[in-house]
C-alpha cells in the first residue's frame, strides 16, 4: 500500500508543501558533499601547515627533555605533563581544527542556506518503532546509502592500488636507504593518495547531492487529495465558499428589499426590470438607487411597492439605463431630466391623495 501511496505522488509541490518541509528540517543535504569538502579543505590546509606544526611540535618535545633531569616522577606530576601535551597538541591542531567546523557549517549552507529547525531537534517516539526501523533498514534509501559506502570502498582501494602500483619500483629502491628518504617517500605517497581519493570524493559527492536533491524533490512530490486538501486549508471549501456567497447575497437582497418601502417610486420595464430610487432635496443631490432587480427579483420589488404604496411608474428606456447602476450610486446627470419628470408626476399623484 505504501509503494502505491508512493506511485500516486504525481503532482509537483506547492511552495506550502516546500515550506512544511524546511521547517521540519526536511532538506536536501549530502552527506558526501560534507565529508569530501571537509577533507579537502584538511588536506590542503595541512600541506600548508604542516611545518608550522612540526616545527611547533618539534619545540616541545625539546623543552621536554630538556626538563627530563629535573622530573620529579610522581602521579600528579605525571598527570600535569600529559595535560601540558594534550593542550599544546591541541593548540597545533586548532588552525585545522577551527577551519574544518567553518567549512562544515559552508557546506551546509551551500546546500540548502540557512536552516534553524526546532522541530527536528524534538524528539519523535516513532523513530523509536522496531517494525519501521526494520522497514527503513530495507528501505531503497537504505540500499543507496549501502551502494554509496561500497562506491567509496572501491574508489579509496583502487586509488591507493593503483598510486601504490606505480611507486612500487620507487620502493624497491629505498632498501637499505637512510630511514629518513624512506619517511619522506612514505609521506608523499599518501599525500598523493589522499589528493586523489579527495578528486574522487568530489566527483561522488557532485553525483550525491544531484541524487539527493532528486529524492528530496520526489518526496516532497503530492497526490491530487492531498493538492485538493490544501487547496481547501488555504483557499477555503469551493462548496462551502459558494454557500457563504449565496447567503451573504441572501441578505444583501433582504436588505435592500427593506428600503423598497421608504422609496419615492419604483420604474418598471415593465417586467423585466425594477429599479426604486429615494430622492431628499435636503441631504442629496440627486435620486439614488435603493433597490434594483431583473424578473424574479423585479417582480418581488413590484409587490413590495404596491403592498407599501409606493407608486410604480412603467418606463423601459429609463428602468434600463437605472438598472445598469449599483445601489446607492445616484441618477447620472444624462438622465436628470427623465427622472425629473418622473418625480414630479409621482408628487403631483401624491398631492392628489394628500
Amino acid at each position: 500500500m505504501a509503494q502505491q501511496g508512493d506511485e500516486e505522488r504525481t503532482e509537483e509541490p506547492t511552495e506550502k508543501r516546500r515550506r512544511e518541509f524546511r521547517e521540519e528540517g526536511k532538506v536536501a543535504q549530502s552527506k558526501e558533499v560534507n565529508t569530501a569538502l571537509l577533507l579537502s579543505t584538511a588536506l590542503l590546509l595541512w600541506f600548508w601547515y604542516a611545518p608550522n606544526f612540526v616545527e611547533g611540535l618539534e619545540r616541545f618535545l625539546a623543552g621536554f627533555w630538556d626538563q627530563a633531569g629535573y622530573w620529579n616522577v610522581t602521579p600528579q606530576a605525571v598527570v600535569g605533563w600529559l595535560g601540558k601535551g594534550l593542550i599544546h597538541l591541541g593548540l597545533l591542531l586548532s588552525p585545522i581544527l577551527i577551519l574544518s567546523i567553518v567549512v562544515g557549517f559552508l557546506s551546509s549552507y551551500i546546500q540548502f542556506g540557512w536552516l534553524f529547525s526546532p522541530k527536528a531537534l524534538q524528539p519523535d517516539i516513532k523513530k523509536l518503532d522496531p517494525i519501521q526501523g526494520a522497514a527503513k533498514f530495507v528501505s531503497k534509501r537504505s540500499a543507496m546509502e549501502l551502494l554509496k559506502s561500497l562506491a567509496k570502498v572501491a574508489v579509496v582501494g583502487s586509488v591507493a592500488y593503483w598510486t601504490l602500483s606505480d611507486h612500487f619500483e620507487q620502493a624497491i629502491q629505498l632498501i637499505g636507504q637512510p630511514i629518513e628518504r624512506i619517511f619522506v617517500f612514505i609521506g608523499w605517497t599518501a599525500a598523493e593518495i589522499l589528493l586523489k581519493c579527495c578528486i574522487a570524493l568530489l566527483f561522488i559527492a557532485v553525483i550525491d547531492f544531484a541524487y539527493t536533491k532528486w529524492e528530496m524533490e520526489e518526496q516532497m512530490k503530492m497526490t491530487k487529495k492531498e493538492l485538493q486538501d490544501e487547496h481547501k486549508e488555504t483557499e477555503g471549501d469551493p462548496q462551502l465558499k459558494q454557500r457563504m456567497r449565496s447567503i451573504q447575497r441572501d441578505m444583501a437582497r433582504k436588505r435592500m428589499m427593506a428600503e423598497v418601502p421608504q422609496a419615492d417610486v419604483v420604474i418598471t420595464n415593465p417586467t423585466h426590470y425594477a429599479v426604486a430610487l429615494r430622492y431628499d432635496r435636503s441631504s442629496m443631490e440627486a435620486p439614488e438607487v435603493t433597490a434594483k432587480g431583473s424578473n424574479i427579483v423585479a417582480q418581488r420589488i413590484r409587490e413590495i411597492a404596491e403592498e407599501s404604496g409606493v407608486p410604480l411608474v412603467e418606463n423601459p428606456p429609463v428602468a434600463r439605463v437605472l438598472h445598469g447602476l449599483e445601489l446607492g450610486e445616484t441618477v447620472p446627470e444624462s438622465m436628470y431630466k427623465a427622472v425629473a419628470e418622473i418625480l414630479a408626476y409621482v408628487y403631483s399623484l401624491k398631492g392628489k391623495t394628500a
